[in-house]
């Protein structure tokens, strides 16, 4: 039975306040899947495979290590890492999935729950277009809304400096979804990014309609971070030099804020 796993629809939405302002939103859909659930998943859907080419599908390889091994395991040697406490554990992540064997995931999520069904930890999954990741990990309490903070340390944006912080406000998967992303740098608020979404059960059905809906939407993404970044340099903001070549790399951050 699939009782976590879920499809979220809803849209992305990027507002930058300087030194040009800029604004895009576009409609995405996202899965919510536990990783305990994924081969039932891949056994009893259409149109979805775990580790093999589909319409829709799921690779270890794009997260964690992205070496293809085994992904709870990886969140596993970082709990131990960062001393967070558990008993067994499950894990969920929120992402875009490959679509016609293609995925670009700005952003992944995985929520780490304890053998109470409590929220123990977050995972913030980074990646650029470059092809490289940054995970920023946190251990965190069991509430509705999660809310961290942390120094940026990863390149990801050739418009923004590394000098910034990130505040996350992230809500516990439910029927509602949501991801907030404020980026600062020391004169003020720099850029708000968020997503949201609305849950529908994980069928076939559902699945094929989201992505008739949506039928090139990981290919969207990615176009549209370059056509973005191309408006941006024809306004004239001002490029920042990537200095740092950084292949997969994981800080563990102090808890979260008030």
């Amino acid at each position: 039975m699939i009782k976590y796993s879920k499809i979220y629809s809803g849209q992305v939405i990027h507002t930058r306040f300087k030194p040009k302002k800029h604004h895009f939103k576009y409609k995405v859909f996202s899965l919510l899947i536990d990783l305990d659930e994924i081969k039932e998943i891949n056994n009893n859907l259409n149109f979805f495979s775990y580790n093999k080419f589909n319409i829709i599908s799921f690779f270890d390889k794009d997260h964690g290590k992205r070496d293809g091994s085994n992904l709870k395991q990886w969140v596993k040697e970082n709990l131990i890492k960062k001393n967070i406490k558990f008993n067994n554990f499950r894990v969920e992540i929120l992402c875009y999935p490959r679509i016609l064997g293609y995925v670009f995931n700005p952003l992944s999520i995985l929520y780490v729950y304890n053998q109470n069904n409590e929220l123990i930890s977050i995972f913030y999954e980074v990646k650029n277009t470059f092809g490289e990741q940054h995970t920023y990990i946190f251990e965190t309490k069991d509430q509705k809304l999660i809310k961290n903070k942390c120094d940026k340390k990863f390149y990801v944006s050739p418009f923004i400096d590394m000098e910034c912080e990130y505040s996350f406000r992230v809500t516990k998967p439910g029927e509602l979804i949501s991801v907030i992303i404020n980026q600062h740098d020391k004169e003020g608020k720099l850029l708000y990014a968020s997503q949201d979404g609305i849950s529908q059960d994980l069928t076939s059905k559902n699945l094929i309609i989201n992505y008739l809906k949506h039928p090139l939407m990981t290919f969207k993404v990615i176009v549209a971070i370059h056509f973005e970044a191309f408006k941006l340099w024809f306004k004239k903001v001002k490029l920042v030099k990537k200095k740092i070549k950084t292949i997969n790399k994981i800080t563990f951050e102090s808890n979260e804020f008030k």
